[in-house]
Order: C-alpha cells, then structure tokens, then sequence
C-alpha cells in the first residue's frame, strides 16, 4: 500500500483557516493561534465519537510548539516541508487527500 502524496507547501499555505475571529490563508495563523486551536479542540474531546479529537487536538498542540521553539511569528516563517508534513495530522487538508 502506497502513502498519499504529500500536499504541495504553497497549497496549504493557502488554505482558509478560521482563527483570530475571522478567516484567513493557513500562512497567516500565529502560533498563538495554533495554540488557542489546539486548546479548544481538547477541551471539545470527549468519549464516542468525539474521542478521536483528541489526536487533532495534540497535532495542534505539536504544531504550536514546533512554531515557538522556531521563532515563527506565523506559518509561512516555517520551513516548507515541516508544514507539509503536518498538514494531514492538523486536517488542514483531509487525511488521505479528501473527506469522499
């Protein structure tokens, strides 16, 4: 079985994200941001169903603390690759490519 490929950088970067009370492209979000999606995820984490928050929930939590410890003001000051292979996990783009 193959992996998916993996998402083309500048695609992503470009995705809408809504954070700061308004949307914008995924390169703009803060690491505050990925910081405060992270904490709300987790807390939104439960049993059943909700249950399988909690992986996207810490995925956030990683990506925050990736950014920190970079000095990235925003997601576009990450390396391309790093935002690549986090995309899937932070469902930025679906696992697997697409939600059909």
């Amino acid at each position: 079985m193959n992996a998916p490929p993996t998402p083309d950088p500048s695609a992503i970067l470009a995705e809408p994200v809504f954070a700061g009370g308004r949307s914008k492209p995924f390169a703009e979000l803060t690491a505050a941001e990925a910081r405060a999606r992270a904490e709300e995820l987790k807390a939104a984490t439960g049993w059943g169903p909700t249950a399988k928050v909690a992986s996207v929930a810490m995925a956030w939590s990683e990506f925050a603390r990736l950014m920190e410890e970079a000095g990235a003001e925003t997601v576009a000051d990450l390396e391309p690759d790093a935002v690549s292979e986090r995309a899937q996990k932070l469902w930025i783009v679906p696992p697997g490519g697409s939600l059909l």
